[in-house]
C-alpha cells in the first residue's frame, strides 16, 4: 500500500491512466488538477516508463492535491486567466478526481475545480470541457450601483440566468419580470426566448443583464417597445460605417475587410446570391456567407450610428465553436476561417474533379507554375480566389541523394516570421554556501536558446560564485520539483517556475569524489483519529556535497551541523534521552554508478570544509556532542542503492526550527542588474527576406524523398511567383516550444505607399507590383490574450480611422504608424487606389493597389 492506506503504486497508476482515456460526453463533470501536482504524482507512482528510478522515494511523495498554482490570488473558486490545458493544469473525469483525494486528499482550505463538458458547434459537433465559464454582471432595473458578479456556463439557459437573478434581488415569485441585455451604454436587446442557451444568445465575458419587474399599472419601466438600433441621421454613411462596430477581433476584421472595395461592393450589389453553394461539403451551407452579406449591408446602408456583429459572431461560433462568444480570439486564425469559409460558401466549382499533381522534374518554371494554377482554379473559383490568392514556388532538395522537388502552392495570406530576440530574461535566487544568508535574487539576461550551462554564467559573472559551483533547480511546494543537467535547454524554464540556484562546497564537474544529494524537510506527527502518522514537508529543501565514502557517524554529524544554524535548541541534551523524537527529513544517496539523468540526485551543500566556520563556543561544540548520544536520524537503504534520512523530533521544547531562515524568499540585491533589450526594429523586407531564407526541415517534420524511399531532413526554400490583387500579411509574433510560450515584440518598419514588392517575385514576366496599406489589426498584450484594435481606410472619404471597442475616431498617418509599431501588428499595402487590405494579429492585407 501507498502512504496514507491509498491503493499501491501500481494500481493508482492503472487506474487513473484508464480514467484518462475516457471519451467526453455532454453533461458530465470533469475536474482540474495542477500539472505541478500532478507531474510529481507520476514520479512517484512511475507512471512514465523513462521516470520510473524514483518510484516510491517519499523525497517524490505529492503530498495533497494542490492547485494554488490555477487560482487567482484569494480566491479559492476562479482560476487564473489564459491557463492552456496540459501545460497549466490536467483535466480529469469525475471518477479519477474521487481516487485522487480518497488517496492524497485535498490541500486545506481549497475547493474542487469542477468544469462541465458542453456540446459545441451546430453542424460538426463536438464535447469540450468548459474550463472557463462565462461572467456576467447582473443588476436591476439599470442599477449600476448594485452589480453582482456571477459566472455560469454557456450551456446554461436564459431562464437558469434569469431564476438566479430573481433570487439575487429577492423579487417574488408571483411578479412579472423581463430580462434585458444592456450592450451598450443606453441600448437594451430583450432576452425573451428563456431556452436559448447564453451561446445561442451571443452573451459574452463581462455583459450586463438587467431584469426589471411590471410595474404595478401593468407597464413595464422600459416600456413596451425598444429601439435595437437608433439611427443617427447626421452621420454621413462613411462615418456611419466607421462607428458602426462593436468590441471583439470579428468586429475589427470586419472593419478591415469591408473596406476593400471589390469585396464589399459584390455583396452590397447582391452577386453573391448567384454563386452561393449550399451543397458543398467543404462549405458552410451557404450561412457564413449570407451572415457577412447581411453584416455588410447594415454596415453600409447609413441607417444606424453603430452595428452590433452579435448574429454573424453567432453564426461563425456555430461552424467554428472556437470563435463562439466574444472573447479576444488570434485574429489571425479568425481572419484564416473566415476567408475559407467565404470562398467554400461561394465556390462556384459545383463538383470538383480530381487531379494528378506532378513534380516539375526539370520543367520550366513557367510551365509548371501555370499547371498548377489551372489545376488549382479547376477544384476553387470564387470572390476570394480572384481577389486574395497568390501562388508560391517550394524546392525541396534531399540532403543524402540531391534529389531536387519543385511545386508551385496557392495561397490566401502571407505568414511572415519576425526575426527572434537572441535572449530572454529570466529571475533566480542563489542560495549560498553559508546556511544563515538567505537567498538572493538576481535578474539574468541569458541565450533564449541557450542551456542551463550559460545560465550560471551569467549568474556568475553578477554574483562572483564559480559557475562550476552551481546547481540549478525547480522549486516548489517545498520539495525539489526538479534539478536540471547543465547541458539541458533553457527552454524548459517557463516563466512560472521558481528557480533556485545552489552553491556547492566542490567543484561539480571535476570532483570525482564527493557527491551531492538533496534534502527535504518533513515533520511527523500523528493524525487524530487515525493510527498512521503524516510527514508533511516544510521549509526550503537544500543541497549538501558528502564523500562518496563515509560513515554513517560522519554523515549524521554532517547534517546535524548543517541544520545547527537553522534550530533553536531550548533543551538540555540530557533531557533529550528522556524525550522521543519528533521533526522530519528526507534524503537521497544516489550510488557512484547512477548517471546525471537522474536529476534528482545532482545538487550541493556543505560539510565543514565548505568555508561556513563550525560553531566556536565550546559550549555549542558541548551542546552537539550531547545531541549525538541520542541520535535524531534513522538510515535505511532501499534496493535501488539510495539512502533515506530521516530526522524525528517529538517534542516541541526540544528542536524547534528558525522558519526565518527556512523561508523561500530571499531578498533582491543591488546586483539584479541586467542589461534591458532595447526592441529590435526591422522593416516590412527583412521579415520577407526571412520567409523566402533556405532553411533545413526539422527532425519532426521531415520530407519523404521519392528516390531514397525515405524520409529525410531537407533543405526547404520558399518564393514567390505571383501575388494576388489584395495581400494580406500576417506577421508571426507569436512563438512555442514545449515548455514556452512568448510574443515577439520587435518593432517591424512598413509603408504606408507604394510597398514595392516585384524585388521578391521571382517570376521573370511579372511587371511592377506596388501595394498601398489599407487597413491594420493590432493586438496590444502578451500570449493568451490582450486587447485588439484596428485602423482602416474608409473606401468612401479615404481616411483613416481608429477602431478601439466600441470607440471609433479620424486617425491621422502617423498615428497608425506608431499605433503599429508600438502594437507590433503592422499590415501590407498595394497599389490600387480602391483596394484594401486586411491584417490580424500581425495581419496585413496587400494588393497591386491596396494591401492591409
Amino acid at each position: 500500500m501507498a502512504e496514507g492506506g491509498a491503493a499501491d503504486l501500481d494500481t493508482q497508476r492503472g487506474e487513473v491512466a484508464a480514467q484518462l482515456k475516457t471519451q467526453l460526453r455532454k453533461g458530465d463533470t470533469w475536474y482540474l488538477v495542477d500539472s505541478h501536482w500532478f507531474k510529481q504524482w507520476k514520479k512517484y507512482v512511475g507512471f512514465d516508463s523513462w521516470d520510473k528510478y524514483q518510484m516510491g522515494d517519499q523525497i517524490v511523495y505529492p503530498g495533497p492535491v494542490d492547485n494554488s498554482g490555477l487560482l487567482r490570488d484569494g480566491d479559492v473558486l476562479a482560476i487564473k486567466e489564459h491557463l492552456i490545458d496540459e501545460l497549466d493544469y490536467i483535466l480529469v473525469p469525475t471518477e479519477g478526481w474521487n481516487k485522487l483525494v480518497s488517496w492524497y486528499g485535498l490541500m486545506q482550505g481549497q475547493e474542487p475545480i469542477a468544469r462541465k463538458v458542453v456540446e459545441q458547434g451546430m453542424f460538426v459537433k463536438h464535447c469540450k470541457v468548459e474550463v472557463y465559464l462565462t461572467e456576467l454582471k447582473l443588476c436591476e432595473d439599470s442599477n449600476m450601483d448594485n452589480v453582482i458578479t456571477r459566472r455560469f456556463s454557456k450551456a446554461d439557459t436564459i431562464d437558469v440566468i434569469e431564476k438566479e437573478m430573481r433570487k439575487l434581488f429577492s423579487i417574488q415569485e408571483e411578479k412579472e419580470t423581463r430580462l434585458w441585455n444592456r450592450y451598450m451604454s443606453n441600448t437594451f436587446e430583450p432576452l425573451n426566448k428563456p431556452d436559448s442557451t447564453i451561446q445561442d444568445a451571443g452573451l459574452y465575458q463581462g455583459q450586463v443583464l438587467v431584469i426589471e419587474q411590471k410595474n404595478e399599472d401593468g407597464s413595464w419601466p422600459r416600456g413596451s417597445t425598444f429601439l435595437e438600433f437608433p439611427c443617427s441621421p447626421n452621420v454621413t454613411p462613411s462615418h456611419s460605417h466607421s462607428s458602426s462596430l462593436k468590441t471583439i477581433s470579428s468586429a475589427l476584421l470586419s472593419q478591415c475587410l469591408s473596406n476593400i472595395p471589390p469585396l464589399t461592393d459584390y455583396f452590397l450589389k447582391d452577386k453573391y446570391t448567384e454563386e452561393l453553394n449550399e451543397d458543398n461539403p467543404l462549405g458552410m451551407k451557404g450561412e457564413i456567407a449570407k451572415a457577412y452579406a447581411e453584416l455588410i449591408k447594415q454596415l453600409w446602408s447609413g441607417k444606424y450610428s453603430y452595428v452590433t456583429p452579435r448574429p454573424f459572431k453567432t453564426q461563425v461560433g456555430r461552424f467554428a465553436p472556437q470563435f463562439s462568444g466574444y472573447q479576444q480570439q488570434d485574429s489571425h486564425e479568425l481572419l484564416a476561417f473566415l476567408l475559407d469559409g467565404l470562398h467554400e460558401d461561394l465556390n462556384r466549382i459545383r463538383k470538383k474533379p480530381y487531379i494528378q499533381l506532378k513534380d516539375a522534374n526539370g520543367r520550366p518554371d513557367k510551365v509548371v507554375a501555370e499547371e498548377a494554377w489551372e489545376n488549382h482554379i479547376k477544384r476553387n473559383d470564387s470572390i476570394i480566389v480572384d481577389i486574395f490568392h497568390g501562388l508560391f514556388k517550394s524546392t525541396l532538395v534531399c540532403p543524402v541523394c540531391s534529389k531536387i522537388s519543385v511545386t508551385f502552392d496557392p495561397f490566401c495570406y502571407l505568414t511572415l516570421p519576425l526575426p527572434m530576440k537572441k535572449e530572454r530574461t529570466l529571475e533566480v535566487y542563489l542560495v549560498r554556501l553559508d546556511p544563515l544568508a538567505k537567498p538572493t535574487q538576481y535578474k539574468l539576461t541569458v541565450p533564449k536558446v541557450g542551456y542551463i550551462s550559460d545560465l550560471c554564467t551569467s549568474l556568475s559573472i553578477l554574483s562572483g560564485v564559480h559557475a562550476e559551483k552551481m546547481i540549478v533547480t525547480d522549486i516548489y511546494n517545498h520539495r525539489f520539483h526538479r534539478i536540471f543537467a547543465t547541458n539541458e535547454n533553457l527552454s524548459s524554464i517557463m516563466e512560472r517556475d521558481d528557480i533556485y540556484v545552489f552553491e556547492v562546497a566542490v567543484n561539480r564537474v571535476e570532483d570525482m569524489d564527493h557527491v551531492v544529494i538533496p534534502v527535504h524537510l518533513r515533520e511527523k506527527y500523528k493524525q487524530t483519529g487515525y493510527n498512521h502518522t503524516s510527514t508533511p514537508l516544510f521549509g526550503q529543501p537544500f543541497l549538501i556535497a558528502v564523500p562518496r565514502t563515509l560513515s554513517e557517524d560522519k554523515l549524521y554529524n554532517m547534517l546535524l551541523l548543517r541544520l545547527w544554524y537553522v534550530c533553536i535548541w531550548t533543551l538540555t541534551p540530557m533531557e533529550t534521552d528522556e524525550q522521543d523524537d519528533e521533526s522530519s527529513q528526507d534524503q537521497e544517496l544516489p550510488s557512484e554508478n547512477e548517471n546525471s539523468q537522474s536529476e534528482d540526485s545532482v545538487g550541493g551543500d556543505n560539510e565543514l570544509e565548505n568555508g561556513v566556520d563550525a560553531p566556536q563556543s565550546s559550549t555549542k561544540s558541548q551542546q552537539i556532542a550531547g545531541y549525538n548520544r541520542k541520535r535524531l536520524f534513522t538510515f535505511q537503504f532501499n534496493n535501488m542503492g539510495k539512502t533515506d534520512f530521516s530526522l524525528i523530533k517529538d517534542d516541541t521544547r526540544q528542536i524547534r526550527f528558525d522558519e526565518g531562515h527556512l523561508r523561500l524568499s530571499g531578498r533582491k540585491t543591488n546586483h539584479m542588474e541586467y542589461k534591458p533589450q532595447k526592441k529590435a526594429f526591422f522593416k516590412l523586407n527583412d521579415c520577407i527576406e526571412l520567409f523566402t531564407t533556405k532553411e533545413k526541415l526539422g527532425a519532426e517534420d521531415p520530407w519523404y524523398c521519392p528516390n531514397c524511399k525515405q524520409h529525410q531532413q531537407a533543405t526547404k526554400k520558399l518564393d514567390l511567383w505571383s501575388l494576388p490583387p489584395v495581400l494580406v500579411v500576417h506577421l508571426k509574433r507569436f512563438s512555442y516550444s514545449r515548455y514556452m510560450r512568448d510574443k515577439l515584440d520587435s518593432l517591424v518598419d512598413f509603408p504606408l505607399r507604394y510597398l514595392d514588392m516585384s524585388e521578391f517575385l521571382i517570376n521573370p514576366n511579372a511587371g511592377p507590383c506596388l501595394y498601398d496599406l489599407i487597413a491594420v489589426s493590432n493586438h496590444y498584450g502578451g500570449m493568451g490574450g490582450g486587447h485588439y484594435t484596428a485602423y482602416a481606410k474608409n473606401k468612401d472619404d479615404g481616411k483613416w480611422y481608429n477602431f478601439d471597442d466600441s470607440s471609433v475616431s479620424p486617425a491621422s498617418e502617423d498615428q497608425i504608424v506608431v499605433s503599429v509599431l508600438i502594437s507590433e501588428l503592422p499590415c501590407c499595402a498595394s497599389g490600387a487606389t480602391d483596394q484594401k487590405t486586411h491584417g490580424s494579429d500581425r495581419n496585413t492585407v496587400l494588393s497591386p493597389g491596396s494591401f492591409f
